[in-house]
């Protein structure tokens, strides 16, 4: 006898339909095909303990399970549920008829109880893609998956669980979650905001022009002067997530297994600040099964890069790709995979080992030739792609301990959004731009004409300061994200002047 049902391969950050197929018939062993990988082949003993801890057995007769399309390798602990139910159809124990209306994954344990699994979004998204009746699921997995309307998320906690709804001796409520109020109600909900900080308003002004402009930023300043804790509140002043834009995010979140558990739709930027001792495979992803990497888990978000020229060379190389073309793609022999890695890239560093060259009152203990080597450790082309290089000077004691109010996220946050906007509309006919940062070289000339006055300035600019010719497009990026801010449609001279001093290292003062 023959049992079917479906299941999911998740593929990048969408997923696939999978068929399980189970034979039992005349002889005394047990087979699986369709290129399951260690940890599908292993869910025999824990199907069988789990069978046995619900009250039913593993058939001793010859037993084939076959995991359809058989082309594409089956990854993860996650088909051990429909293998299970397969086995119990196939085997007579159990005799529902629905097993082939429902989408079924879930690892389960020993004692048959069910494990949460990864990729569930995409896998719920795909179901009802191809009209299928329900999902049945780890109740940990429940929410997540109902963020997905018109598909019947039916979550349940056991092997046996699962066979009685089948056979309609029990009913389960489906799970249902109104995306969209869920949405709309923690919408921008942050544990951090700059109303926290005291002083540091140059800094504040550079990361709100990073925030309109999409543009990515680099902080140099002594230990302790605020780089992380700014850092920190970039995305609470970057305007709010789309609801496509958040259901993207939790996808990619979904995949790798981050969500968590009774965890929903994300409905805040994300802030990923990986280690300095990360590894180029962990930064970008890939693997021998390829996940995403941090720079994906940001998308939509910021990336944090916490004393930058610790990271290994090789690590920060490998970013420059993924940061001009918004997206990374891990190649294998057999498999090609899309990430998304549309991230605002947020570093910081010391500006010396000791961390106190240029400060105005410690002095740098640092060896003749020592802070240009440190800065070294950061190449050319990645200095470049990065548009707002700002020094961090210390707060006084002062200002720390001022009574002065300052600005809220919120009050930032409306002057990005209005930005934004701006560039939405200059943007519209172009598919894949939505802020300044993201523009093209072809398309510089043309939206950021600068008059005689602002070419002389940029000019005496490039010479002094020695810039490069992708260099050049920062400034006239960002001096246009300035004019937006401004509510301008011209860039004036002020505009471009703002621009130029956010170029801190390409100065002499800090070639060493």
């Amino acid at each position: 006898m023959v049992a079917k049902t479906f299941g999911g391969a998740v593929h990048g950050v969408d997923a696939r339909t999978i068929m399980i197929e189970v034979s039992v018939g005349q002889g005394t062993r047990f087979f699986m095909s369709g290129l399951p990988d260690n940890a599908v082949k292993e869910s025999q003993h824990r199907v069988e303990s789990a069978l046995k801890a619900a009250s039913f057995f593993m058939p001793r007769n010859k037993t084939v399970v076959n995991l359809a399309p058989a082309d594409i390798r089956k990854e993860g602990s996650a088909y051990d549920l429909p293998i299970a139910l397969c086995v119990l159809k196939a085997s007579g124990q159990i005799t529902t008829d629905r097993l082939g209306e429902y989408i079924i994954m879930g690892e389960v344990a020993l004692d048959g109880k069910l494990r949460p699994i990864k990729g569930v979004l995409p896998i719920a998204i795909q179901a009802r893609k191809e009209k299928f009746k329900g999902f049945i699921l780890p109740a940990d997995n429940a929410r997540e998956a109902a963020i997905v309307n018109d598909l019947d998320i039916l979550p349940v906690n056991t092997i046996r669980e699962a066979v009685d709804l089948l056979e309609g001796k029990i009913f389960i409520e489906p799970v249902r979650i109104d995306t969209r109020e869920m949405f709309a109600t923690k919408l921008n909900h942050y544990d951090t905001d700059f109303k926290d900080v005291q002083g540091q308003e140059n800094i504040k002004r550079a990361l709100e022009i990073a925030a309109a402009g999409g543009h990515n930023v680099i902080m140099i300043g002594p230990p302790g002067a605020g780089k992380t804790m700014l850092a920190k509140r970039l995305p609470t002043i970057l305007p709010p997530l789309t609801l496509n834009e958040a259901l993207e995010t939790t996808k990619i979140h979904s995949v790798a297994g981050k969500l968590g558990r009774d965890a929903a739709l994300m409905t805040t930027r994300p802030f990923r600040s990986p280690h300095h001792t990360i590894s180029d495979v962990a930064l970008v992803g890939g693997g021998g099964n390829p996940q995403p990497g941090e720079i994906s888990l940001s998308n939509n978000g910021v990336l944090f890069l916490d004393e930058l020229p610790e990271f290994k060379r090789t690590v920060l190389e490998v970013m420059r790709q993924p940061m001009e073309e918004r997206r990374v793609t891990i190649s294998r022999a057999k498999v090609s995979i899309d990430y998304p890695a549309n991230f605002m890239l947020v570093a910081s560093m010391n500006p010396c080992p000791c961390g106190y060259f240029n400060h105005p009152e410690k002095e740098c203990v640092c060896g003749p030739g020592i802070v240009h080597r440190y800065l070294s450790k950061i190449s050319g082309p990645l200095l470049d792609r990065i548009d707002l290089h700002v020094e961090v000077v210390p707060v006084s004691f002062d200002e720390m301990t001022a009574n002065r109010k300052t600005e809220n996220s919120e009050q930032i946050r409306e002057r990005v959004v209005r930005a934004r906007a701006i560039q939405a509309n200059r943007f519209k006919e172009q598919q894949s731009i939505y802020c300044n940062a993201m523009m093209p070289s072809n398309m510089v000339k043309e939206v950021c004409a600068v008059g005689d006055a602002g070419k002389a300035l940029l000019k005496t600019a490039m010479e002094r300061l020695g810039l490069s010719a992708r260099a050049y497009d920062r400034i006239l990026k960002v001096s246009r994200t300035v004019a937006d801010l401004a509510a301008s449609e011209d860039i004036t001279v002020e505009h471009l002047a703002e621009a130029i001093q956010y170029r801190s290292l390409d100065r002499d003062g800090w070639a060493g």
